[in-house]
């Protein structure tokens, strides 16, 4: 115990360094574990850590950046529309088909399971392949297009590199959890899920939160986008994004983390990026090794709507760059204006869905079509969503 306390004022400046930019801010971001001989302090070590990338260069930060919501705010250096919308790989080349879900208020999501009605919920990644938070953690080291590791081992033998970490997880995990690479590699993934599922991730301290307190009063513009937001009669929202049963009760995530088809279509300009051959197909949940039946095919895990304000781009392709274009895009199902079938962002129509046979028709049907005031209120709400340590993002 005594040598690990005498390393952690150098350990600590470390990380300081990558969290903290002089351009964000001098101070500490509020909920960050310190303590390296806890296991949310050692997860937290690890979540910063670009030494676990085959090349050094990228660590769980790098897409999931504390400084902007959990997401990635790198532009991966191919031209519009295709620079944001999905993540730069550990070889600085490569790009994947799928934007980076935020990791902010991730760990609410449930274990994948089905629910009482025969519904796939929760789960890691936008398909629910993983398990849980720790199954998701030890995804990207090893995939190819992201960190890069050829497999457990090298991942193993690179935190043997680091004195803190023998230390740490000898004291945590016991004296011989080096012995095996998997059981090593494993506890990586748990101390970082544990790290996940602090208040550093999850904070609860929008003006949403503080308006349920009645520390803060919304606007006009405000309150009438919360009332349609949870109205069963004038919007469709809370359908897919309310988790507790009650409008307006505490720690609600704005999500019920169940899988939807919405008629997103595909993003072919990622497409051309990344190479994918002519008529590939993201089938979503059908994707998942534990799901069957072509009724799950194109379907997508609800994302929270926390810090979504800041955390664009949208849908699980990063099709959409601006938060009223996505209120829009819904929009399109219920208006008979020829203005509502056409994308802002491309002057054109929206696309077809990428599996058109599953939409969800009933659920984006629901509701009337909403005027420009209505949509403006629903964004206007949305940005109150915002952590207090983020609004100031919400200025750009």
């Amino acid at each position: 115990m005594q040598s690990i306390l005498k390393k952690q004022d150098f350990f600590s400046l470390a990380l300081s360094c990558l969290l903290f930019a002089p351009a964000v801010s001098a101070e500490p971001l509020p909920g960050l574990p310190t303590d390296k001989a806890s296991l949310e302090g050692l997860g937290a070590a690890l979540f910063f850590d670009e030494n676990l990338s085959k090349n050094r260069s990228m660590s769980c930060a790098t897409c999931h950046a504390a400084e902007t919501g959990f997401s990635d705010p790198r532009d991966n250096g191919f031209e519009e529309p295709v620079s944001h919308a999905v993540s730069l790989g550990d070889d600085g080349e490569s790009i994947g088909d799928r934007n980076a879900p935020p990791a902010g208020y991730a760990a609410f999501s449930p274990d994948f399971h089905k629910n009482k009605d025969g519904l796939w919920v929760g789960g890691q990644f936008w398909d629910g392949r993983e398990k849980d938070l720790a199954g998701q953690a030890g995804g990207p080291p090893l995939n190819p297009i992201e960190m890069g590791m050829p497999d457990k081992a090298s991942v193993v033998a690179r935190l043997m590199e680091n004195e803190e970490y023998l230390n740490g997880f000898k004291l945590l995990f016991g004296k011989d959890i080096f012995k095996n690479a998997d059981k090593a590699y494993d506890a990586m993934t748990k101390a970082i899920a544990a790290f996940e599922k602090t208040d550093f991730f999850a904070p609860f301290d929008s003006r949403y939160d503080r308006y349920l307190r009645g520390e803060v009063k919304f606007t006009k513009q405000e309150e009438l986008g919360r009332t349609l937001f949870f109205s069963q009669q004038f919007t469709n929202c809370n359908i897919c994004h309310q988790l507790h049963e009650t409008p307006g009760a505490t720690k609600e995530t704005f999500s019920n983390y169940q899988y939807f088809n919405i008629g997103v279509p595909v993003n072919q300009e990622v497409r051309k990026a990344n190479g994918s051959k002519d008529g590939t197909i993201d089938h979503g949940l059908l994707a998942n090794p534990k799901v069957s039946g072509k009724n799950w095919d194109g379907k997508f895990k609800t994302p929270s709507l926390r810090n979504v304000a800041i955390t664009g781009p949208y849908m699980h392709n990063g099709i959409f760059k601006d938060l009223k274009t996505v209120v829009q895009f819904y929009n399109r199902y219920n208006s008979l204006k020829k203005s509502a079938q056409i994308n802002p962002e491309t002057g054109k129509d929206w696309g077809k869905p990428e599996v058109p046979q599953t939409l969800d028709a009933k659920e984006l049907t629901t509701g009337p079509a909403l005027d420009e005031k209505r949509i403006n209120a629903l964004v206007a709400f949305m940005k109150t969503l915002t952590d207090k340590r983020y609004e100031h993002l919400l200025e750009n």
